[in-house]
């Protein structure tokens, strides 16, 4: 006997887990918001201190909270899209439009090393008057509002289970570590007087090696999302636990989830008693699915179970 259930146990209970997916994406959203809040404050501080302070890299740092800007709406929009339930066109949702959301930062993240990098060969290059000193105090500021903020959009990612949150608290962190590197770059030339003007310039150019290295960890993980990488040993392991205790499920053959988005899709094949009737095998793969999409630590949105007989 070979049964396969693609339906749900109950349309009220799908959309239950559809909504849950939602308002992750939500929350998820808001919390983009509020970072764009953030790079707007200290984008504009960043400007002022490196125009009136006689430093490239606050300038060049500025400008790159400017485009943090617009990748952080391009991740909100992804969240807006993701949180969308499944339609005709569409009958796993729209989970993807978060990982492409991630992906497409990711490139931003690139051509920004690329900008920063040609503007701080040009600062190191093209003498200018040392920097003022006040710029230490306000860019330590900025260090530890960056430092915390990506933390605490770092710890959602990891709740939500969200690669292009994940992306984004890397991203603030990449700030954080840009900002530092001017901090150490513009105490030199204090430091150092005349003849290290140029030292915060080189600092940008070190930022921004920084800056594409996290490029490449931000990119492979948003391309690993949209090519359907398998996820971790420890999840499929949660997976098979809860199907094992369903009243019937005698084993488990191949087990595959992959992530969409917010939530996770998985396929999974059941051994049950040979000698059941269809019906009872039937009844036993609704089981199956009903249990992991209560699973909510899982984000399981669609369940798909293959039974088998006992040979």
């Amino acid at each position: 006997m070979h049964d396969r259930d693609t339906l749900g146990s109950v349309p009220t209970e799908l959309a239950r887990h559809h909504a849950a997916t939602q308002q992750r994406a939500e929350d998820s959203a808001r919390l983009v918001v509020r970072g764009i809040g953030l790079n707007l404050m200290l984008a504009i501080a960043k400007l002022a201190g490196g125009i009136f302070g006689h430093t490239y890299a606050l300038i060049a740092d500025g400008a790159e909270s400017l485009l943090d800007v617009v990748t952080s709406i391009v991740v909100w929009a992804g969240f807006k899209w993701a949180g969308q339930p499944p339609d005709a066109d569409h009958p796993f949702g729209h989970g993807k439009a978060e990982s492409v959301a991630g992906l497409a930062v990711a490139v931003f993240v690139f051509a920004m090393a690329g900008w920063v990098a040609v503007h701080a060969v040009q600062s190191i290059l093209t003498p200018h008057a040392g920097p003022e000193w006040w710029t230490l105090p306000l860019l330590a500021v900025i260090v530890a509002a960056k430092v915390w903020f990506s933390r605490k959009i770092g710890a959602a990612g990891r709740t939500a289970r969200s690669t292009a949150l994940s992306i984004e608290a890397l991203h603030h962190w990449s700030d954080a570590v840009t900002s530092a590197a001017a901090f150490v770059g513009i105490s030199v030339a204090l430091v150092g007087g005349r003849g290290w003007e140029t030292a915060d310039g080189w600092a940008a150019l070190f930022a921004c090696i920084v800056i594409a290295f996290n490029g490449v960890g931000m990119f492979l993980r948003a391309l690993g999302d949209v090519m359907d990488t398998a996820v971790t040993a420890e999840f499929a392991n949660e997976v098979r636990a809860v199907a094992l205790v369903v009243p019937g499920v005698r084993a488990l053959d191949k087990v595959r989830v992959r992530k969409s988005g917010l939530s996770h899709l998985v396929d999974i094949q059941v051994r049950v008693d040979g000698e059941l009737s269809v019906r009872a095998g039937h009844a036993i793969a609704h089981a199956v699915k009903d249990a992991l999409l209560a699973s909510t630590p899982h984000a399981i949105t669609d369940v798909t179970v293959h039974i088998e007989p006992m040979k």
